[in-house]
């Protein structure tokens, strides 16, 4: 490591490698030297005998969410939609808010994974894998959503196009088939793409499972992977493929999200400019998601050395970016409102910062515009407590800006006679909460039991896996492909 004058040291360890000298980059991997310390790290995780007591205190409050959601939609299915605060003209009120922040949250993990990856952008590798676990059970609990708040769920088959007795077929001008469509193709992909980058480090834990349950799991999901090249070939063009499939939905499944809004004639929802600012606004829901998993994650289960500062850093150099791109769209919403010369325009904007909502409005507005402006300053982009509680804060405005955007404006449409207030209910607010607990529960079991980091590619970017770095290995990179797959229980 050449770059140790410029980084912190902690007990001889290096702790900090944010600081950069001019030619001359920083360590992505800290404090390791050998591919073995790589599997070991990582490995380690889902071979213990039993995890961190804070994963056992994390997943038991999770597993109680998950009950209370449980209860919650089986308590609206048996009931009906009634139960929650849906009034006229309030038809759309926490349960498409929840959709599309669930929806929003899953972009991250297809940007780190398929577009950076595409760009080569190394510092990916490390937070890759658990954003594309994150994007997965994002979109579950998003998929769920559509599903419920329909009335008549055991109807819900008659959004796909399938053959039917009555001789019936979608309505396929109706946003809600366009997000079925939307989210189904998207979980696919990203879920093809989670899965086969697992592929070889999955077959790593095979090969170390001490256990024959677990050497058969691990065996059954690693297909057969022996570290072969052309193993490595196949795996290799599969993962590009999937990388420049799911790089468009990044930018197509939430503006389609956005046409749910922008095609109806509702004022504050007639616009052009909802598929970026809501594209802009899922990357950077999501990036706050990540870092708000990272900061955890990392601290529970040992893994500062591969999840580093660096990795957060420019994480949140994101978040600061695409929230002023999203501070950017609250202010355009009311220059187009004033520009458009439409009364009911500007009265729909005017009433979200000053109406009955007001107090919504400017909780999104401090959130996601003002505070991530404090990430302009290093010494707080770096800073482990602070980064935390502003991912929380990001989260908590994006959440708000769904509900501004969905409630307000329906709640003060055209006709004041037909104005109302939407107030939640318990069901509204406990299915909301509960959907917490099936992302977590999901999240924590995921870091249990499968490879949170992605082994073969930390290792190509180890110093010892230059071949020009003087390290005296003919073909590192091959190493450090073939390290842990095929031998992995000696460790080198």
């Amino acid at each position: 490591m050449t770059t140790l004058n410029v980084e912190h040291l902690h007990g001889g360890r290096v702790v900090d490698n944010t600081s950069e000298q001019p030619g001359d980059r920083a360590p992505l991997v800290l404090n390791m030297e050998r591919f073995g310390q790589v599997t070991t790290t990582v490995c380690r995780v889902s071979e213990a005998s039993r995890p961190p007591m804070a994963w056992y205190i994390a997943f038991t409050i999770s597993l109680g969410l998950l009950g209370l959601l449980g209860f919650c939609v089986a308590y609206l299915i048996f009931t009906g939609v009634g139960v929650w605060g849906l009034n006229n003209p309030v038809m759309w009120a926490f349960d498409i808010t929840n959709f599309v922040f669930w929806v929003g949250i899953g972009h991250a993990g297809t940007l780190i994974s398929a577009i950076l990856f595409l760009f080569r952008q190394k510092w990916r590798t490390g937070i890759n894998r658990f954003a594309e676990a994150m994007t997965i059970f994002a979109v579950i609990c998003a998929g769920m959503f559509p599903g419920i708040h329909v009335g008549r769920v055991w109807f819900a088959y008659w959004l796909f196009p399938i053959p039917n007795q009555m001789e019936m077929w979608p309505q396929f001008r109706s946003p809600l088939l366009w997000d079925v469509f939307a989210v189904s193709t998207y979980f696919t992909v990203s879920l093809l793409f989670w899965y086969t980058g697992m592929v070889p480090d999955l077959a790593t834990l095979r090969d170390r499972a001490k256990g024959k349950v677990q050497a058969l799991a691990y065996g059954a999901f690693a297909l057969g992977w022996r570290g072969s090249n052309r193993h490595w070939h196949r795996y290799e063009r599969a993962y590009l493929l999937l990388a420049a499939l799911s790089t468009p939905l990044v930018l197509s499944v939430h503006s389609v999200v956005s046409f749910d809004f922008a095609t109806s004639q509702v004022p504050g929802w007639h616009t052009t400019i909802f598929p970026p600012y809501f594209v802009a606004g899922a990357i950077f829901s999501g990036f706050a998601m990540v870092v708000t998993l990272a900061v955890p994650a990392r601290e529970m289960f040992g893994l500062k050395d591969i999840i580093t500062l660096r990795h957060l850093d420019n994480m949140n150099k994101i978040i600061l970016v695409t929230g002023t791109m999203v501070g950017y769209a609250y202010s355009m919403e009311f220059f187009i409102a004033w520009y458009s010369g439409s009364m009911y325009e500007k009265f729909a904007f005017l009433n979200r910062a000053f109406g009955q909502y007001w107090w919504a409005y400017w909780i999104m507005v401090s959130c996601n515009v003002i505070t991530p402006q404090l990430f302009w300053f290093k010494a707080l982009r770096t800073s482990i407590p602070i980064m935390f509680v502003l991912s929380l804060v990001v989260n908590i405005g994006m959440w708000f800006e769904r509900y501004v955007i969905i409630v307000s404006s329906l709640a003060n449409d055209f006709l004041p006679s037909s104005w109302d207030k939407f107030v939640p209910t318990w069901v509204d607010i406990g299915t909301m909460v509960g959907a917490f607990g099936l992302f977590f529960t999901c999240f924590l079991l995921f870091c249990r039991y499968l490879p949170m980091i992605a082994i073969a590619e930390i290792k190509a970017i180890l110093p010892a896996a230059d071949p020009h770095a003087g390290h005296g290995s003919g073909s590192a990179v091959a190493a450090s492909h073939s390290h842990g797959h095929s031998h992995g229980k000696d460790g080198h």
